[in-house]
């Protein structure tokens, strides 16, 4: 990696310091590299005082959810798991572009009800200093309700997680990267059971190929299935034998084409559906929630 790892390291004291003063605190765990990052430098600072609590919904596959639990319970952290439904959440199915607020409005909220019952005044998030260089309307329900995003406090970036997580033995070092299912589909394409069902089989069967990092997102209407993948998964996909099961089983599925996005995977290429300037007018929040957070609370 590319990196100072001095100066990652010298981040994650900050981080500890940080935590140190937070008492008790729940954080918000998918079991992604961020996120279980943060729950061990958590544990570490606070003890029992720290909790973990999970949403379970039809856009965060299964498979992602037992590996959170395993993690949890590997560790002896306390993990409540909570019904997190985005598609009861009035006007996600129809999939706006603060889609992400809506979702992590209605998760949060849940999470501080969670967090009351067992005791821990704080709610952590794991958003790290890359994420605010893109479009994140999902950071503004983390001000508005008052979730600290405390790796985004001390500026650590996604490499030096890694790194990080790398040095402290956490099976997520080198975990690939992933978002819920319902980034899959363009903005205003209505989002429903089934499609998020049809994505998740068809990651899953691309993913028990070989592929690592890979995401199948829906266009024209469910029709078409644009497959993103890493520079491994291209070479995997593009020979005869892959690529002929790959594309019988997406269209299997449903899918009436099936195709290799040569641009390959990358972070919120959706938001290239998104008009212009939409993005800067419905806001992020991250300055102000970096802000919020490193205040002395």
């Amino acid at each position: 990696m590319d990196m100072d790892i001095g100066a990652a390291r010298a981040k994650r004291e900050g981080l500890s310091r940080r935590l140190l003063t937070l008492g008790t605190a729940a954080v918000a765990f998918s079991g992604g590299v961020d996120s279980t990052f943060l729950l061990a430098e958590c544990q570490k600072a606070l003890g029992p005082g720290t909790l973990a609590v999970t949403g379970r919904s039809l856009s965060f596959p299964a498979r992602e959810l037992e590996a959170a639990t395993r993690f949890a319970e590997g560790r002896g952290i306390r993990h409540r798991v909570v019904d997190s439904e985005e598609l009861a959440e009035p006007g996600f199915a129809d999939n706006p572009p603060d889609r992400c607020y809506l979702c992590k409005r209605g998760l949060f909220s849940k999470i501080r009800a969670v967090a009351d019952e067992e005791g821990a005044r704080w709610i952590l998030e794991a958003s790290n200093l890359d994420d605010e260089g893109d479009y994140r309307p999902g950071l503004k329900a983390a001000v508005e309700l008052g979730v600290l995003s405390p790796l985004r406090e001390v500026r650590l970036a996604k490499a030096e997680i890694r790194a990080l997580s790398r040095e402290a033995g956490l099976p997520t070092w080198d975990k690939p990267s992933f978002a819920c299912l319902a980034s899959r589909f363009p903005y205003g394409e209505r989002i429903t059971p089934e499609a998020l069902a049809r994505v998740d089989r068809a990651e899953e069967f691309l993913m028990s190929l070989g592929a690592r990092q890979v995401r199948v997102r829906l266009h024209e209407k469910g029709t078409l299935a644009r497959i993103e993948t890493d520079d491994d998964g291209m070479r995997l996909l593009s020979g005869p034998a892959a690529r002929e099961r790959a594309a019988a089983k997406l269209k299997e599925l449903g899918f009436k084409y099936v195709a290799m996005d040569l641009a390959g995977y990358r972070t919120g290429s959706m938001n290239l559906t998104l008009p212009p300037g939409e993005d800067e007018e419905q806001g992020n929040g991250a300055g102000s929630a970096h802000r919020q957070g490193s205040g002395g609370l």
